[in-house]
C-alpha cells in the first residue's frame, strides 16, 4: 500500500490517498472503512444512452464517484473489496443520492474521508504501508491425499490451493495403486507450490505433516526438480524447513508457528508474534490465573488498576458497526499504551486471531495479580465492586 497524501486536522477530521498494490491491501482497507466515511474512486458505471434516432442503448463508461459508505463486503478468499452507498457529488453520468458499488481495484487510487481518524485507524494505515510487512512465510500442511497451500502474511493467513486425492490402500501383494495415486498427489502439491508461492518474496517455506508424509513429498519434489531443471525450487532449496504437524488441515497451523524451532526462524514475522504472545497467556491463565484476563468487563477493570503489561485484542472488534462500542475498545487501547502497557493487535484472519475471538476478542496479561474480579463476564453489571 501506497500513502500518497495524509491531510487530517487537530479535531482528527480529514482525509488520506492511498494506493493499493496487492491482494492483502484489500483487508487493510476493510479494517479502515466504517459506515459513514466517504469514498472517492474511480469506478465502471453503466449507463444509457439515447441517439438522435430516439433508439436507447447503454454503455459502461469510467467516472470518479464519491459515495457515502453504506455497506462494505469483503471477500477474504478473492480478496475483493465493494463498497456500496449513496453519490455524494454529482457529474454528468450519476445523480446526486443516487446508489452506487464501487470494486477497489489494485493500483487505483482512492480517497478516504473521515469525521474522526482514531489511533487503531492510523496504526492500520502505518502497518499497511509498512513495506516490511509482507507474505515471507509459506506453508505446506498436508496428509496423505490431502494438502493445504497456506501464505502467512502479517495481516493474514490466505488459503492459496486445497489439494485432495483419493489414495487407495496398499494390497498384500501389490501396492501399485497406492504408489501411484502418491506420486499424482505430490505432482499436484507441487504444480500449487509452483503457481502460487513467489519464492523472491517468502523467505522460508514451512512443510507440515503427520507421519513421514512431508519426508517422502520433499524428496519427490527435489528428484523432479533435479529431472526437470527447475531452477526455481533448486535454488530455493535452503528456504524449506519440514516439520511436525497432528494433521493436514489448516487449523494445525498454529501449532506449526508455536513450534520452537520454527518461532526461532520466524522471530520477526507478526504472526509468529502472535501465536508466541497467545500462548504466554494461555500459560498465565493456567498458572496465575489472577494475572490472566478476558472479556471486555474484566480487562477494562484491569487496566483501570494499571495492572495491564500486555493487550491481546483482535481487529475484528474495531469493525464494529456501534460507534460507542467501537469507541469503547478504542478507549483502552489507548489507555493501556499511555500506561506504558504494550498493544498486540490481532488479525481475525490468522489462526491465532480466530482462537481469540472465542475468548470475546480481547484477553490481557498483567504485570501483578488482582484476586477479585473471578466472577463470571457481565458487561452489564460492571459495577460489581
Amino acid at each position: 500500500m501506497k500513502l500518497l497524501h495524509k491531510d487530517i486536522e487537530k479535531d482528527s477530521a480529514g482525509q488520506v490517498t492511498l494506493m493499493p498494490e496487492e491482494a492483502e491491501d484489500m483487508w487493510h482497507t476493510y479494517n479502515l472503512l466504517q459506515v459513514g466515511d466517504s469514498l472517492r474512486a474511480s469506478t465502471i458505471r453503466k449507463v444509457q444512452t439515447e441517439s438522435p434516432t430516439g433508439s436507447v442503448g447503454s454503455s459502461r463508461i469510467r467516472t470518479t464517484l464519491t459515495l457515502s459508505v453504506e455497506t462494505i463486503d469483503f471477500d477474504s478468499q478473492a480478496c475483493q473489496l465493494r463498497v456500496k452507498g449513496t453519490n455524494l457529488e454529482e457529474n454528468q453520468y450519476v445523480k446526486m443520492g443516487a446508489y452506487h458499488t464501487i470494486e477497489l481495484e489494485a493500483n487505483r487510487k482512492f480517497t478516504l474521508a473521515k469525521k474522526s481518524w482514531d489511533s487503531i485507524v492510523l496504526d492500520r494505515i502505518e502497518q499497511a504501508c509498512d513495506p516490511t510487512q509482507k507474505a515471507d512465510v509459506a506453508a505446506v500442511v498436508m496428509q496423505e491425499g490431502l494438502a493445504n497451500v497456506v501464505l502467512v502474511t502479517s495481516a493474514m493467513t490466505l488459503l492459496r490451493a486445497k489439494v485432495e486425492v483419493t489414495i487407495p490402500r496398499k494390497r498384500r501383494g501389490s501396492c501399485t495403486q497406492h504408489e501411484k495415486a502418491l506420486e499424482r498427489f505430490y505432482e499436484a502439491v507441487m504444480q500449487a507450490i509452483l503457481r502460487h508461492i513467489n519464492f523472491d518474496v517468502v523467505k522460508c517455506m514451512l512443510v507440515a505433516s503427520p507421519g513421514f508424509v512431508k519426508d517422502q513429498f520433499i524428496t519427490y519434489l527435489f528428484r523432479e526438480a533435479v529431472r526437470q531443471d527447475n531452477k526455481v525450487l533448486l535454488e530455493n532449496r535452503p528456504k524449506f524447513m519440514l516439520v511436525h504437524s497432528s494433521s493436514g488441515h489448516k487449523y494445525s497451523l498454529k501449532e506449526i508457528l508455536s513450534d520452537p524451532a520454527v518461532t526461532n526462524m520466524l522471530s520477526d514475522t507478526k504472526a509468529a508474534g502472535e501465536v508466541k504472545i497467545l500462548d504466554d497467556f494461555y500459560k498465565m491463565l493456567q498458572h496465575e490465573p489472577d494475572r490472566a484476563f478476558y472479556g471486555l468487563a474484566h480487562v477494562e477493570k484491569a487496566d483501570e488498576a494499571l495492572a495491564i503489561d500486555t493487550l491481546l485484542i483482535s481487529d475484528k472488534l474495531f469493525r464494529h458497526q456501534e460507534i460507542a462500542m467501537r469507541s469503547r475498545y478504542v478507549r483502552l487501547v489507548d489507555s493501556v499504551r499511555d500506561n506504558g502497557g504494550s498493544v498486540r493487535l490481532f488479525s481475525s484472519l490468522h489462526v491465532s486471531g480466530e482462537q481469540l475471538t472465542q475468548l470475546s476478542g480481547v484477553a490481557a496479561i498483567l504485570r501483578f495479580p488482582i484476586a477479585d474480579l473471578s466472577e463470571p463476564e457481565d458487561d452489564s453489571s460492571s459495577d460489581e465492586d
